[in-house]
């Protein structure tokens, strides 16, 4: 019996490893480049893609092929099973294949806190971003939202190669391009459905970056003003590649290679996964490629935070950006029976919920975790009927849904209270009953009021928008977080720009006539920076990707509103792995006086200094390498410094002046405690726009301190500019 066990056992496990070598999964294929006067003709690449697959007729090989890459990727996109491919990968020329990754979204008055005004400064200079193209990878947009009317809108300029999917009248002078990117479709030979966006992801992110003025734009009344994108007068070009809650890392793909087809000038790409290696990152693969045709690109950093090596999309090509919050909230006031008052958040602010002072009760009180996060059901057995209600923050239960289960309980309001991690960062929701959302240290002193009574009392007191708050920014909680663990001497995130409480366009009404919503995370923040750098597109047409970057990075405030240093989620001082270079100031950036510029070709000694292979350099690059040059990570020339010390270290920096012709330079240092900093030379003159100098920057430790990390600035300074470079420093 125990030998039949045995082989049975052995058996079905046979059956289940056959099976799974049989299923089919779709797997990213990178292959060797085709020769370059052949790379242009697409039915030539299909055709020399469609040379790897195994197949048994030409139905079989037209049914495995999904995509065929042209510009993101040299490679393809294929159904398949494990045992093909392991066939297939000894075929000459093939690089590597792996199953696709699923990749998902990282999810107004923010233009006026940037400092952008009508009539002056950068949008003065750039003509609201008039004549950039500006192409977002999301889940569709909404196109009859008047956010993206077409009307005093200049036709795209001539080099605009795509198209729209909807139907001709939707598409306008401001929405010049919509497509469409479904994986199910695409094998199924069916037609692919519309960019129509139904879950309000890409046309929040859309707006934001470049959508036009809305007068009298709220939320459920709140933060009522003019909506307005970053850049009003760039054009849109929409690639859905999201479908619910996901978005497959093959359809990204499609989008992004569509994208460089077309002829975008900026990339918004509000989508993350986990960090990963360069050479088995297909956005950062993709970029690569977009940023050698001239592509800006700007990705959301992730929402993983406040923990430290959380950041993703973190290729130093990429425009790395992290969430703060604005100075407006939306203030809802827990009121205790003692007296006691604390400020939150809520976009929802009943005017028929009345002051008097209600039976106030913590849903953890039981002891049980799901009834303390107000959990589906766990509120069942307890006596909530006309209370307001203490629930916890986070445990896997979204926010609003708190709400809800209170509301069916019985509840007559919510407070909902931070957890330690998430400190003092609150949102301002559309929550299904009268609540507010309370930070860490004014939940505890709640919940300590419960216990402290037989008979606790609170009410919620809604006191609207307001405007003004001197903290602000303030980095979110949810905002991950450096360093970086792919490539640690590369300071990520690079900056943080508002990503808490932004208010854009939306494909439903919130409520009657209003198509505006309220949505926060490194979504939010990602797409304020695609329309910066629209904006600086069209101020500074001949500025590379890289000077575009660098820009951005070294005129960052790294001060709040009143003048003080910028704080995280704790109210304490934020960290550099926070903040990166600091907090985006759009005027400054167009005027930066000194720009650190990087070509393509310099980041290949970067990579090969990395340890990646030949091969895998070359699925990044997209072309035959070898490895002969390498430098350290710190020898990039990067805005920022991110240096690992045991003995002294020099790295060398490259500027070119893009101020005033006859302009000179002093350094300033403000050394991370516990490190020399020697700079040579001192002054940097330079006699005319474009000229390059430079200098290099020693490192030394001074003393064996108990910190790990220290941190401080390199800072170059004109009579007019300031170009600042942030220095972090991890000790060994």
């Amino acid at each position: 019996m125990t030998l039949f066990k045995l082989f049975y056992t052995l058996s079905l496990f046979s059956v289940l490893v056959v099976a799974q070598k049989s299923e089919l999964k779709t797997y990213i294929v990178h292959v060797q480049k085709l020769d370059s006067h052949i790379q242009s003709q697409s039915h030539e690449i299909e055709t020399y893609h469609k040379s790897f697959l195994p197949f048994r007729t030409s139905t079989d090989q037209h049914h495995q092929l999904i995509y065929s890459y042209k510009n993101a990727i040299s490679g393809f996109s294929a159904k398949l099973t494990a045992q093909q491919v392991e066939t297939m990968k000894l075929k000459p020329g093939v690089f590597s294949a792996r199953p696709e990754k699923m990749y998902r979204p990282l999810t107004t008055h923010s233009p006026n806190f940037l400092g952008l005004h009508q009539g002056t400064g950068l949008w003065k200079q750039s003509n609201f971003g008039r004549g950039v193209i500006v192409g977002v990878l999301d889940s569709g947009i909404f196109p009859s939202h008047p956010s993206f009317s077409g009307e005093g809108m200049p036709p795209p300029p001539a080099k605009w190669k795509g198209k729209c999917d909807f139907k001709a009248t939707e598409c306008n002078n401001k929405l010049i391009g919509a497509r469409s990117f479904n994986l199910a479709a695409n094998v199924s030979g069916t037609d692919a459905e519309p960019p129509l966006d139904d879950d309000g992801h890409g046309t929040h992110t859309a707006s934001t970056a470049a959508g036009r003025f809305v007068s009298n734009s709220s939320v459920l009344g709140n933060a009522l003003g003019t909506a307005v994108g970053i850049a009003p007068l760039a054009h849109l070009a929409v690639y859905k590649v999201c479908f619910g809650p996901d978005c497959p890392e093959s359809d990204i793909l499609a989008g992004l290679d569509a994208a460089i087809e077309d002829g975008v000038d900026v990339l918004s790409i509000s989508l993350g996964e986990d960090a990963t290696p360069f050479f088995n990152d297909n956005i950062a693969i993709g970029s690569f490629a977009a940023m050698e045709k001239g592509i800006f690109i700007s990705c959301a950093g992730g929402n993983s935070g406040p923990f430290n090596e959380t950041i993703t999309n973190d290729a130093p090509w990429i425009l790395t950006v992290g969430a703060s919050t604005i100075d407006r909230s939306i203030r809802a006031t827990a009121k205790l029976g003692d007296g006691q008052e604390f400020d939150g958040e809520s976009v929802f602010q009943p005017l028929d919920f009345p002051p008097t002072l209600l039976p106030l009760v913590y849903a953890g009180s039981n002891g049980k975790d799901d009834s303390a996060f107000c959990a589906n059901g766990s509120l069942a057995g307890v006596d909530v009927g006309g209370k307001v209600v203490v629930c916890n923050r986070g445990g896997g239960v979204a926010r609003l849904d708190k709400g809800r289960e209170v509301k069916i309980a019985g509840g007559a309001a919510m407070i909902l209270a931070n957890l330690e991690p998430d400190g003092f960062s609150t949102s301002a929701d559309a929550h299904l009953l009268p609540a507010t959302h309370v930070s860490y240290a004014s939940g505890l002193k709640i919940k300590a009021y419960t216990n402290s009574t037989s008979t606790p009392l609170a009410t919620i007191l809604f006191k609207g928008t307001i405007i003004g708050d001197p903290l602000a920014p303030v980095v979110a909680s949810f905002s991950s977080r450096g360093p970086s663990v792919t490539t640690p001497g590369i300071l990520k995130p690079d900056i943080i720009a508002p990503g808490v409480n932004i208010l854009a366009a939306w494909p439903v009404s919130v409520e009657p006539n209003t198509d505006f919503n309220l949505d926060s995370g490194t979504s939010m923040s990602c797409p304020h920076l695609s329309g910066v750098a629209a904006l600086l597109k069209s101020a500074h047409p001949n500025w590379s990707t890289a000077a575009i970057k660098s820009a951005i990075m070294t005129t960052a405030d790294v001060v709040n509103l009143e003048g003080n240093p910028i704080l995280d989620q704790t109210l304490t001082p934020a960290d550099l792995f926070a903040t990166g270079a600091g907090h985006v100031n759009p005027s400054s950036a167009g005027d930066p006086g000194l720009v650190y510029d990087i070509v393509a070709g310099d980041y290949i000694p970067y990579l090969c200094g990395l340890g990646y292979t030949d091969k895998q350099v070359g699925i990044i690059v997209r072309k035959t390498i070898k490895c002969r040059s390498k430098i350290s990570q710190g020898q990039l020339n990067y805005p920022s410094f991110s240096v690992t010390l045991g003995s002294s270290q020099t790295f060398t920096r490259t500027v070119m002046n893009v101020g005033e012709a006859m302009s000179g330079y002093s350094v300033k240092i403000i050394a991370p405690p516990g490190v020399s900093v020697i700079v040579k030379p001192k002054k940097l003159d330079f006699t005319s726009v474009n000229q390059k100098e430079t200098y290099y920057a020693t490192f030394t430790r001074t003393s064996n301190g108990t910190s790990t990390f220290s941190q401080g600035y390199l800072i170059w300074v004109s009579t007019k500019h300031v170009v600042r470079s942030v220095v972090s420093v991890k000790f060994t």
